[in-house]
């Protein structure tokens, strides 16, 4: 068998493979890498230094200085 026939199979093989899942899957990836996103988001502004930063953010923005 010379590697041009092995090649033309294998690309023939790989052009019938049957995607139709797929899309439900990246769907669900995305949404658990949301929802990790979100938790470490969560983490951090739920720490002392962060809410601390923001209460004085806050303070400034609304006196205006």
């Amino acid at each position: 068998m010379t590697p041009t026939t092995v090649m033309s199979r294998l690309l023939a093989r790989l052009k019938t493979r049957d995607e139709s899942g797929m899309a439900t899957v990246e769907y669900a990836l995305v949404t658990v890498a949301a929802a990790a996103f979100a938790a470490v988001l969560i983490a951090v502004i739920k720490s002392p230094e962060v809410r601390s930063a923001l209460a004085s953010l806050v303070g400034q923005a609304l006196s205006g200085g």
